[in-house]
């Protein structure tokens, strides 16, 4: 065994993670190799075997957990429902004429989308099936088309129910039915600024995104209207089963979860698309998602245990509340650091690892747990748009048609406006602290 101090342990850990990431190994493997080392070297392996086994019990039984396999399961279903080709073309119809009108559309989906499916992959994906060959085949800039695809389908892991957030609370201690109502005004302040910066820059450039030809939307009112209806009102249905249920006090996270996968099954049925084929590949699906996020999540809480035994938390924590600036500048490192990180691993990493250890700071600079949190999760949408770690970039290059003559220049150069429009929205949330606090205190 060997003799080192806290802060050499602290700058090997964290080092250690971003060395087995860069050179290719998985995150959950990176994580947990360099706790077992890092342990093993400290204390020997009895008293490691022992920690990472009980972080590793105590970790996966949590109660709350359990709805992330739900939440995958009612998210991929969705997918393969057909509810947002639906959508899409009721609203094609709506906003089609207007410059840009198919980017907004786009954005407008992948919020409803959002509020049913909750994992970035899912809405991502079908967004770029669906609204990307329609723009670009309609004389649509590259960027523009694929950035709002981007935006859009990112918005599904903040806005509720997010897998992020299910698994951000155990991981804080605070209630995930809190956080669901605390990111649905950011989540839709983020939308709202998205359409604005569409249809103010398609303005200033039409040359960018043309309208639809007025032959292709002459189409009664009557029909548009009996489209809109029948596509919006099974997600909304959904949404209310899932997010009503736990608004109103009626079932916690988990038990909505069950509810809303159930939901979404029958909502397949509906539209005839359920058959053994879905069935079964939407449930493996959900075990290869759902376990990814599980065995990250395990090694981060058995890591942070390692971490913490050593002392590395109170490092981390001096080195924060050392910062210039009172709160603010505690504040403001603790964004920075979750900011950079968002380039180089994955968000599930960032949460699992980070949050257990800034949390604390946070309440010890005065900040409120929920509005904190919330700041976070906010800042993590950029991670989904910020190479060369970024999901959005990989899920938008891989389901694009090779005949659409998509880069992934043309998908960088697209999402980078939004990067700085959720910078704006960080900073309305610190100025107007209610737009995140508001909801959850109207809670029964």
């Amino acid at each position: 065994m060997i003799s080192m101090s806290p802060e050499l342990v602290t700058f090997l850990m964290i080092a250690g993670i971003l060395v087995g990431v860069l050179l290719g190994y998985p995150l959950a493997l990176s994580v947990g190799g360099v706790g077992i080392v890092i342990g093993i070297l400290l204390w020997g392996p009895e008293l490691v075997g022992e920690v990472y086994y009980g972080r590793f019990f105590s970790g996966i039984q949590n109660y709350v957990l359990l709805a992330v396999p739900l939440f995958v399961f009612m998210g991929i279903m969705l997918e393969q429902s057909g509810v947002a080709e639906g959508m899409y073309d009721a609203l094609y119809l709506w906003f089609g004429g207007i410059k840009g009108g198919l980017a907004v559309t786009t954005v407008l989906i992948g919020t409803v989308v959002a509020a049913c499916v909750g994992i970035i992959g899912a809405s991502v994906t079908m967004l770029a099936l669906i609204a990307l060959p329609a723009m670009i085949n309609r004389g649509y800039d590259r960027s523009l088309a694929a950035g709002s695809v981007c935006a859009g389908g990112s918005l599904g892991i903040l806005i509720p129910p997010s897998i992020m957030l299910v698994v951000y609370g155990p991981m804080a201690q605070l209630s995930v039915g809190r956080l669901f109502f605390g990111a649905f005004l950011p989540g839709f302040l983020l939308s709202a600024m998205y359409i604005a910066y569409l249809l103010i820059r398609c303005m200033m450039q039409p040359r960018l995104a043309p309208p639809v030809p007025a032959s292709e939307r002459a189409v009664p009112i009557s029909i548009k209207m009996g489209k809109l209806a029948k596509s919006m009102v099974p997600p909304v249905i959904l949404i209310l089963a899932v997010l009503g249920s736990i608004f109103f006090g009626v079932a916690a996270p988990t038990e909505a979860a069950g509810v809303g996968a159930l939901a979404a099954t029958l909502l397949a049925a509906g539209y005839r698309k359920l058959n053994w084929t879905v069935l079964m590949s939407t449930a493996l699906a959900t075990v290869r998602v759902a376990g990814m996020v599980l065995l990250i999540g395990a090694f981060a809480f058995a890591f942070v245990g390692v971490f913490m035994r050593a002392n590395g938390d109170r490092v981390v924590t001096e080195f924060v509340l050392a910062a210039p600036g009172g709160m603010w500048g505690v504040f403001f490192v603790i964004m920075f650091i979750c900011f950079i990180l968002g380039f180089l691993i994955d968000w599930l990493g960032i949460i699992f690892i980070m949050v257990p250890i800034v949390t604390p700071i946070g309440a010890a600079a005065g900040f409120d747990p929920l509005w904190f949190a919330m700041m976070i999760c906010i800042n993590l949408q950029m991670s989904f748009m910020t190479p060369p770690f970024a999901y959005a970039l990989f899920y938008v290059r891989g389901a694009a048609d090779p005949r659409l003559g998509l880069t992934s220049a043309h998908i960088i150069t697209g999402m980078v406006p939004y990067v700085f429009i959720i910078v704006a929205a960080l900073l309305l949330c610190i100025a107007f602290p209610q737009i995140i606090l508001w909801l959850p205190g109207q809670m029964l």
